[in-house]
């Protein structure tokens, strides 16, 4: 069986250009105020929306449960090995590094960036052994899902793509809890008698340095911080290659970098960035843009100096170089010595990573909960607890950012192997690359099938196979942003990675635009060619969208679904991991589950495979 394209040539880069377009429009949109007047009105409508988009919030009067399993003497200062709780039931592990002498000290909340050995990495560590060294007391934490909060401890991975991003399913987001965890932290750093509450700075560098920026915006104690190479424009993470836990569903649609950055004002913020990044979304460039905003904030409170930035000739990372400039800073807006010019960094070694656990290797406490389990248990309890009652339908168009589907043209092409190709072009803009055969019998019976890794994919599908030898009318079309609309993240971590990032950041979902293209067909195959009895077939994660479709159509149809997923509670399924990011689809076991979904469709559903 041959499935032939609908183009000459793939149209790659137009859905990306698009994105590009509509992040850029917002930027100009969110543009900060230079009046203080109008800017205390604002900020806290801003951190209120924020945490209603975080999905979690903190709870300072739960106990920290504090527990420390180890200590390390170093000269002039000491390791100790511990965990906390932040919320019911979720711990975080840490390394407190101590000076010597009684204090008190000014404490610093460390964060690490996407290195799977979370604190334990030399990179994290050292920021620990230097501050020590020179006063500070740090608090080195592991961010959700990495270091020794793994799925299976011991065995470091990477927190993000489907891991991280299971709790939108649940109606969290990774982004959310590590800016309680860190919260938490500053909670266990004022709670020791040797560490001034008065006197508290963040700092962390890439995933890091993001978390630095979102801890010291909503968290007031933090009254200096360094955020490295992680400050750019929102604008550039849409189709840029950021982690989920740099994610924040909807937050272009009411507000910018520049305005994050702005909640830390009049608080003393310096901004470190490298020309050497690889990543477009930290180029200096970008940082600048978000300064030049942020920076009118800072005016209007008389505290311009508060907001500094340094632009390093050096790779992404957090350099030697660039802990100097972190000291020397610190110095002057914790301690109120010197000028913020570098500090010189004296020696230290970094330690063995089995040194700074938490726990021996593989022994870790039940109750230290990974994503992947937390995830599993939530999603099992929200579907239990799951009202039947309410609007389920409007619910469900909500969840999805679902909007009806509107038609411009319909452009046809020549005849390619028995299928007439043509493209479907919507109101908004979309172009719908499709393959039309008519029933052989002159029947008014259609079938309208995707693939969610492409139109070429179906040829893997034995439903399919039986339905192009049958008589039926079929037509298969490609979903957004796959087949010949395809971007280059069909090859990245897991398939539509960036482009459902890029829709939520605009407050859209991938599995929204799939499911309205689904029904826009149904509705143009009634309509046009007369179909009586219409079937929506869906291969692999195209099945969700078919049953999706159909609880949406309002019509009778039948839906048929193969090597589809049956449930959005997390599994350690092999499989799993094939799945895309619109699998990620927010609050929608608060909702319901797919069969939910299932039971608002009037025809029938059939699971194959």
């Amino acid at each position: 069986m041959k499935i032939p394209t609908v183009w000459t040539e793939p149209f790659s880069d137009y859905i990306e250009n698009r994105l590009k377009s509509e992040a850029a429009k917002f930027f100009r949109i969110h543009q900060l105020p230079d009046t203080l007047e109008f800017w205390l009105k604002y900020r806290e409508e801003l951190r209120e929306n924020i945490w209603k988009h975080l999905g979690v919030r903190p709870d300072h009067a739960l106990d920290l449960d504090l527990h420390e399993t180890g200590e390390i003497k170093m000269d002039g200062y000491v390791i100790k090995n511990l965990y906390y709780q932040s919320r019911p039931g979720i711990y975080v592990t840490g390394n407190l590094y101590i000076p010597d002498g009684d204090g008190p000290f000014p404490g610093i909340v460390g964060m690490h960036g996407h290195w799977s050995q979370g604190r334990l990495a030399e990179r994290v560590q050292s920021r620990g052994h230097s501050l020590a060294q020179n006063g500070y007391v740090c608090l080195q934490v592991d961010a959700w899902g990495s270091g020794e909060r793994s799925t299976v401890h011991g065995e470091f991975e990477y927190h993000g793509a489907g891991l991280g991003g299971a709790l939108f399913n649940v109606g969290e987001t990774l982004m959310g809890a590590q800016i309680v965890d860190n919260m938490r932290a500053v909670d266990v750093l004022c709670s020791l008698d040797y560490v001034d509450p008065d006197r508290i700075g963040a700092t962390g560098a890439s995933g890091g340095g993001n978390q630095t920026m979102w801890l010291t915006a909503m968290d007031e104690r933090i009254k200096a911080a360094m955020p490295v190479v992680s400050v750019g424009t929102f604008e550039s993470y849409v189709m840029g290659s950021n982690c989920i836990c740099e994610c924040l569903p909807d937050g272009l649609t009411f507000t910018e970098e520049s305005g994050i950055l702005a909640l830390v004002a009049p608080r003393a913020l310096k901004i470190c960035n490298c020309l050497g990044d690889s990543n477009p979304t930290f180029f200096p460039a970008e940082m600048l843009r978000s300064c030049k905003e942020a920076g009118k904030v800072f005016q209007a409170y008389g505290k311009g100096s508060s907001l500094a930035y340094q632009v390093f000739n050096l790779p992404h990372g957090y350099w030697p170089e660039i802990r100097e400039a972190m000291l020397g800073w610190f110095n002057l807006r914790l301690k109120g010595i010197g000028c913020g010019a570098p500090e010189k960094e004296k020696a230290f070694e970094c330690l063995p990573e089995d040194k700074l656990m938490v726990f021996e290797k593989g022994k870790r406490p039940a109750g230290v909960i990974p994503i992947a389990e937390y995830c599993r248990n939530k999603g099992a309890e929200l579907k239990k607890s799951a009202s039947a009652s309410g609007d389920k339908e409007n619910e469900l168009k909500n969840i999805l950012k679902f909007s009806g589907p509107e038609l411009k043209a319909v452009h046809r092409y020549v005849e390619k192997d028995g299928w007439e190709t043509l493209a479907f072009e919507t109101l908004c803009g979309d172009m719908i690359p499709a393959l039309l055969r008519k029933p052989r019998s002159g029947s008014p019976d259609y079938v309208i099938a995707a693939s969610s890794l492409g139109k070429a994919d179906l040829v893997n599908s034995e439903y399919f196979k039986k339905l192009v030898e049958g008589g039926k009318g079929i037509i298969i079309f490609d979903s957004y942003a796959g087949g010949e609309t395809a971007g280059a993240d069909m090859v990245t971590r897991s398939p539509y990675h960036t482009t459902s990032r890029a829709l939520l950041w605009l407050g859209r979902t991938l599995y929204g635009e799939w499911t309205r293209e689904y029904v826009l067909l149904a509705n143009w195959c009634k309509e046009s060619l007369k179909a009586e009895n219409i079937e929506l077939f869906g291969y692999r994660e195209s099945g969700i969208i078919a049953v999706f479709a159909g609880a949406l159509s309002g019509t009778e149809i039948d839906v048929i679904a193969e090597k589809s997923p049956r449930s959005f509670v997390f599994t350690t399924n092999e499989k799993a991991h094939e799945l895309s990011m619109g699998f990620c689809l927010p609050n929608i076991l608060k909702w319901g589950d797919l069969d939910t979904a299932v039971s608002l469709n009037k025809g029938k559903v059939t699971f194959v495979d």
